[in-house]
């Protein structure tokens, strides 16, 4: 793994983005969105992560993010893998996923594919964590991050995407508790 892809001063601000295999449109449903809010607020309260901004898209999760406590690959390593055991045992019982045979398929082979897996696959296992060491980087990346739903065309304004922190910049409150980074 290249150097630029790790966490090297536990105590910057790093960007980083995870996608589940394949691209999968999985957080269409909010009871998946939810499970990822709520596991970001245990990191936040039991890890130290600190939670400067963060975007839920249907295929993947933006994140800026810093950490008090454990190392940050440590935190998003726990997190990436409570999410994709808790999903997967969510998809298979909720009663309205009309996709749970085709996502099951495409997850369960991904994970036999792959030889750090045993039989399932969620998330790909990249993040690319990129320090945000000054402050024009800061700013493009609060940008991206927060109007992705807008490119996306989900939304008109950043603020209205529901899984995001960019209400907490836009003066509202988000459903997260956030470090405000300018």
């Amino acid at each position: 793994m290249s150097r630029k892809y790790k966490f090297l001063d536990q105590q910057q601000a790093y960007f980083v983005s995870f996608a589940v295999i394949n691209w999968i449109d999985v957080f269409t449903r909010k009871t998946y969105n939810d499970i990822l809010v709520d596991s970001l607020r245990y990191c936040q309260l039991q890890k130290g992560l600190m939670l400067y901004a963060w975007c839920i898209m249907p295929s993947h999760v933006h994140l800026i993010i810093g950490t008090r406590k454990d190392p940050m690959q440590n935190i998003l390593r726990d997190f990436k893998s409570f999410t994709s055991r808790t999903i997967r045992k969510e998809i298979i019982k909720h009663p309205k996923e009309s996709r749970r045979k085709w996502m099951l398929s495409m997850m369960t082979n991904a994970g036999i594919n792959n030889g750090n897996n045993k039989d399932w696959q969620f998330w790909q296992q990249n993040n690319h964590p990129i320090e945000l060491s000054s402050n024009l980087i800061i700013d493009q990346k609060l940008e991206y991050l927060h109007l992705n739903p807008v490119v996306a065309g989900y939304v008109e304004s950043p603020e209205q995407w529901l899984f995001s922190s960019a209400k907490d910049y836009y003066g509202q409150k988000g459903l997260l508790d956030i470090e405000l980074i300018y």
